[in-house]
């Protein structure tokens, strides 16, 4: 069952990935991309992993250390679970990425190998991607008495 779970993790999180990259313009994307949800498939794993193992991942985590750490990544259950746990965090870091670059005016050319870089290599996807966001500014807010005159 664990090697099945490695398996879905990506296969939950690759459609999401496929629209912010090849369709980031098309209206849906934006509508499925906009909820934070996505995600959840891929909590719903990690929690199948997890949980059942809670008391040897809790004592791991709650104090650390390199020894503890490498044994608990020893294991298929624990390395699916790492799996899981970076499949999430980047896909909600690349979902974040893409709702600021459409916010941003950042061109789909521009961001599509940043969101790569995040799948495969998460932490340099996003300093990547925090470094080229500074290059466009946000457009500035409009307020909310000129909001309500423009309805």
């Amino acid at each position: 069952m664990t090697e099945s779970l490695f398996t879905l993790t990506f296969a939950v999180a690759a459609p999401f990935w496929a629209l912010m990259i090849l369709l980031p313009r098309w209206s849906w994307t934006a509508r499925v991309v906009g909820s934070p949800l996505i995600v959840l498939p891929v909590v719903v794993i990690y929690l199948a992993l997890v949980l059942p193992a809670l008391g040897t991942v809790l004592p791991a985590v709650a104090s650390p250390t390199l020894d503890s750490v490498r044994d608990l990544l020893g294991t298929d259950r624990g390395a699916a679970a790492a799996w899981a746990h970076m499949i999430g965090f980047d896909l909600f870091v690349g979902r974040w990425a893409w709702l600021d670059s459409r916010e941003r005016g950042i061109p789909a050319l521009v961001i599509s190998p940043v969101l790569v870089l995040t799948i495969l290599l998460g932490p340099l996807g996003l300093g990547t991607y925090l470094v080229l966001r500074s290059r466009w500014p946000r457009p500035a807010a409009v307020p909310a008495a000129a909001e309500q005159r423009l309805g």
